[in-house]
């Protein structure tokens, strides 16, 4: 069995909830349903109409919240929209109760053909990450270019600290800790994420970790709130477990679209030390290393990770443009 069919450790990277923008940061929300599901869309208006169209997927725990630093940074170089999972964010659960990383991949696939908006640039996150990686091999008519922050592909050898989050995947034990942490307050919830997420937790202003603490609570009020994590998590370690032609890798090999690789030193739940993997996967492949940033670079450090996807676009556009110069 060659490496890349390897049945992958069960470590399941888990995103934090992010805060939700203040009224007036010029965010909106609005609701499309599409074949077995209904989702929040999460948009900025661009002041830019030829702006290139952009999608990002949170990761497992996540919501387009997530994405809100970056998107505002982005706000004059693509037209970016971010999506709620089903069962997360503002999103109930898909009808037929899958959250598996193909079934999310399908839906992303059937947004962006009712959206027409494609080919887009697409993003990925965590969980997020693997999905996209999935939509991209099997739709590459569909994406320009692939952006992946610390993407949840397999590990062999994952990092001692993202072990316990693959209990949320074993049978029964996601009540099991619910039941065993139901004195625990959305505040020390909120900062035991974070402290997981972040490579810096103190980043979070004061105003930031509130607003999250706030989100966190309005979660744990859905009745639906456990079960999506489990199944969601369970969908993970199934990905990560399939060979031949369906390994996470495998479709990696696939991805035709240039792509941006970020990776945190201080990330816990996904090893930087993938990152030399990914580039030798993905064929047409940029990698950003941050120093001292986690899981969730976007968050920690938006301005950074909006300079390479600038240069990734640049660099796109430049391609494009050589392409389509005639040859005398």
């Amino acid at each position: 069995m060659s490496e890349t069919e390897s049945p992958a450790a069960r470590a399941v990277p888990v995103v934090p909830p992010g805060p939700p923008p203040r009224p007036g940061e010029g965010e909106r929300l609005r609701t499309v349903s599409v074949p077995g599901a209904t989702l929040t869309v999460r948009y900025r208006p661009t002041p830019d109409p030829g702006a290139g169209p952009a999608l990002l997927v949170h990761g497992l725990g996540g919501s387009s919240q997530n994405w809100s630093p970056l998107m505002e940074l982005l706000a004059d170089d693509l037209d970016c929209e971010a999506v709620d999972l089903p069962g997360f964010g503002e999103s109930p659960p898909p009808d037929d109760g899958d959250h598996s990383i193909t079934a999310y991949a399908r839906v992303v696939i059937r947004y962006l053909e009712a959206a027409g908006r494609g080919p887009v640039h697409l993003f990925g996150n965590s969980m997020g990450g693997a999905i996209v990686t999935r939509v991209a091999a099997v739709r590459p008519d569909l994406v320009r270019t692939l952006t992946l922050v610390s993407p949840a592909l397999p590990e062999l050898r994952p990092q001692r600290t993202a072990l316990p989050t693959a209990l949320m995947a074993v049978p029964g034990l996601v009540p099991l800790y619910a039941r065993l942490t139901r004195d625990w307050t959305p505040e020390q919830r909120t900062r035991e994420l974070l402290a997981l997420c972040y490579g810096d937790p103190q980043r979070v202003t004061p105003e930031g970790f509130a607003r999250a603490v706030e989100e966190y609570e309005r979660r744990l009020e859905l009745p639906y709130f456990w079960d999506v994590m489990a199944r969601s998590a369970r969908g993970v370690v199934d990905a990560y477990t399939l060979g031949g032609q369906h390994s996470l890798w495998r479709q990696a090999e696939r991805v035709l679209a240039p792509t941006l690789l970020v990776y945190g030193t201080r990330d816990r739940l996904v090893s930087y030390r993938m990152a030399r993997r990914a580039g030798r996967a993905f064929r047409d492949a940029r990698l950003l290393t941050l120093l001292g940033s986690g899981h969730v670079a976007m968050m920690e450090d938006p301005d950074a990770v909006a300079r390479a996807v600038r240069e990734l676009l640049a660099d796109t556009a430049t391609t494009s443009e050589r392409s389509a110069t005639p040859r005398g």
